[in-house]
C-alpha cells in the first residue's frame, strides 16, 4: 500500500524558476541561479520577507549557503499557501509540500520563521489570522486528526488513508492521533498573540477549539477507559497501525497517551515523553492567550490545571537510566516500568526540548539526554561519509534527517557544533538548493522529499537565529569544517 513514507519526489521541484534570490554579487547569482518560482508564479508574496532574504543573504559569506537560504526560507510562501475567505474572515490553507493537505504540525511550523515580520506586514498578519482560523475550524471537525483537506466537506484524497479503520469525517485527510498536532495549534496562537498583540483571530470558534483540545487531552489520559479514539491500518509497516486499535497496554499515571509520534509513526509505548512535555508548555501558552486576548479565566484555569497535572506525572514517570547509569528523559514509557531510549528527528523530540522551551537549556538531565541522543546510545543515530545525525523509523535505517542537524544547531551553545551542522547541511542538499526530509548517510544523492516545506522553513529559522545571535558564524568558511 502506498503511504506517506513512500512519497519521494526525486528531481526538479514544481514551479522552479530563475528569479533572483537576493544573493550579493553577480558572480554568485550566475553560479547559483535561484530555484524559486518566477515572481508571477509565487503563491504568496510578502515585501517584508523579500527584504529579510536580501538583508540576511548579505550577511552570509559562503555563496552556496546564501543560495540555499534564499531558496529555502521563502519556500512555504512561494509554493504552499492558498489564501481565501470563510465567513468574511481570512482563511489560510498551507500544504506540507508534495502532499496537498494541511498537517496541523507542519503548517504551524512552516510559517514560524515569518512571525517576527508580522508586526510590520499586514499581509503576513492576514496569513497568520487565516491559519489560526483554519486550525480552529479543523480541530472542531476532529481533534484526533493530524491532517485535513482544503475542502472541509471532502473525503480524504490520500490513497493510504481511505481504508483506515477509524471514524473518518469529511474534511479529514488522515486521522493519526498525535499529541503534538494540537500543541502546534496552541503554539501558533501564542506566537501570534505575543508578537502582534492582535486579538482579532481569538474569537468564539477559537475558544471552542481550545476547549476541545483540553477535553481531548483529558480523554487521552485514559483515566476512565480508552476514550473514543481507535485506529487501524492495513500495512506491511507495523508503525502504521495500532495494536487492537488502541495501542499497547499502559498503566494510567496522568500522562497523555499518543497513538503516533510527530513522524506519523506509531508509538511503541503510548506515553510519549517529548509530546507530554510539549503539551505542558503549550497548555500554559494557551492559557496566557485565553487570559490576555479573551479575558477567559475559566479556559485559562482549566488549561493550567491540566498542564500542572501532566507536568507532575511526566516528572515522576517520564525518566529512565541508561546502561551507564545516566539519568535521562525517556522517549516513551508504558507506566509499568518499561521505557525506551531513542530519539527521532521529528519535533517534538528529546533533542528539541530546550529549543521548544519545555526545559531550560541549562538543565543537567536534558543535557545528558541530548548528548546520549547524538550518540550510539540512540539506535536512530547514524554516522557516514556524508555526515552524522538522527533519523527515525519513518524513513528507515541509515537515513539522516536534516531536521535533526537544524535542531542541534538551534540548541547548541558552542561555535564548533553550529559550524559542523551548517557544513553538513550545505553538503547534503544534492545540488537541489532545498532541504530534504532525509538523506543516506554515505550518499546525499539518495534522499526523500525534495519539496518538504517544514524542513525548508526550519532551515530558514536556523539562519535567522544565527544572524541575530552569532552573525560571525555566517562569515566563517565552511569548506574545511569536518562533517
Amino acid at each position: 500500500m502506498t503511504d506517506r513514507r513512500t512519497m519521494m519526489m526525486q528531481g526538479a521541484l514544481l514551479g522552479v524558476g530563475l528569479a533572483s534570490g537576493g544573493l550579493a554579487g553577480a558572480q554568485s547569482k550566475a553560479a547559483f541561479p535561484s530555484r524559486r518560482p518566477a515572481s508571477a508564479d509565487r503563491r504568496f508574496v510578502s515585501k517584508a520577507v523579500e527584504q529579510e532574504i536580501a538583508r540576511v543573504s548579505r550577511m552570509i559569506a559562503d555563496p552556496e549557503l546564501a543560495w540555499l537560504f534564499a531558496n529555502a526560507y521563502p519556500n512555504t510562501l512561494d509554493t504552499t499557501v492558498r489564501m481565501g475567505t470563510v465567513g468574511g474572515k481570512p482563511d489560510s490553507f498551507v500544504i506540507t509540500g508534495d502532499i496537498p493537505c494541511l498537517w496541523l504540525r507542519d503548517s504551524a511550523a512552516q510559517v514560524k520563521s515569518y512571525l517576527h515580520l508580522a508586526p510590520r506586514d499586514a499581509k503576513l498578519r492576514e496569513l497568520f489570522r487565516g491559519l489560526i482560523a483554519r486550525h480552529a475550524h479543523s480541530v472542531l471537525i476532529d481533534p484526533y486528526a493530524n491532517a485535513f483537506m482544503e475542502d472541509p466537506t471532502a473525503r480524504t484524497s490520500l490513497s493510504w488513508a481511505k481504508e483506515d479503520v477509524t471514524e473518518m469525517k469529511p474534511g479529514v485527510a488522515e486521522r493519526k492521533w498525535e499529541i503534538d498536532s494540537l500543541c502546534y495549534s496552541m503554539r501558533l496562537s501564542h506566537g501570534y498573540w505575543t508578537t502582534t498583540r492582535d486579538a482579532t483571530p481569538f474569537d468564539a470558534e477559537w475558544s471552542q477549539a481550545m476547549r476541545a483540545i483540553v477535553r481531548t487531552f483529558r480523554e487521552q489520559q485514559r483515566k476512565d477507559g480508552p476514550g473514543p479514539y481507535k485506529f487501524q491500518r492495513a500495512s506491511r509497516q507495523p508503525t502504521e497501525t495500532l495494536l487492537a486499535g488502541y495501542g499497547a497496554p499502559t498503566r494510567k499515571n496522568g500522562m497523555i497517551h499518543s497513538g503516533f509520534r510527530p513522524s506519523d509513526d506509531a508509538c511503541q509505548y503510548l506515553l510519549f515523553v517529548p509530546a507530554n512535555l510539549f503539551a505542558v508548555t503549550t497548555l500554559r501558552e494557551m492559557a496566557q492567550v485565553a487570559n490576555e486576548a479573551r479575558n477567559d479565566a475559566a479556559l485559562a484555569n482549566d488549561a493550567t490545571a491540566l498542564a500542572n497535572e501532566v507536568a507532575a506525572a511526566v516528572a515522576q514517570h517520564g525518566t529512565m537510566r541508561l546502561a551507564d547509569g545516566s539519568d535521562v528523559w525517556a522517549y516513551e514509557v508504558d507506566g509499568y516500568g518499561n521505557a525506551i531510549f531513542m530519539d527521532d528527528a521529528n519535533v517534538p523530540s528529546l533533542s528539541s526540548l530546550a529549543w521548544l522551551g519545555c526545559v531550560p537549556a541549562s538543565d543537567a538531565r536534558w543535557q545528558r539526554t541530548a548528548k546520549a541522543a547524538w550518540s550510539e546510545a540512540n539506535p536512530w543515530f547514524f554516522k557516514g561519509r556524508a555526515g552524522e545525525g538522527i533519523g527515525g523509523p519513518h524513513q528507515g535505517m541509515d537515513y539522516i534527517w536534516p531536521m535533526s542537524l537544524i535542531v542541534r544547531g538551534l540548541s547548541a551553545t558552542d561555535d564548533a557544533t553550529i559550524l559542523q551542522c551548517l557544513a553538513t547541511l550545505k553538503r547534503t542538499h544534492a545540488g537541489t538548493g532545498f532541504i530534504h526530509e532525509a538523506f543516506e548517510k554515505d550518499d546525499p544523492a539518495k534522499f526523500s522529499r525534495d519539496w518538504f516545506a517544514w524542513a525548508n522553513g526550519l532551515f530558514g529559522e536556523f539562519i535567522l537565529h544565527l544572524a541575530a545571535t552569532r552573525p560571525k558564524l555566517l562569515q566563517a568558511p565552511l569548506e574545511n569544517v569536518r562533517v
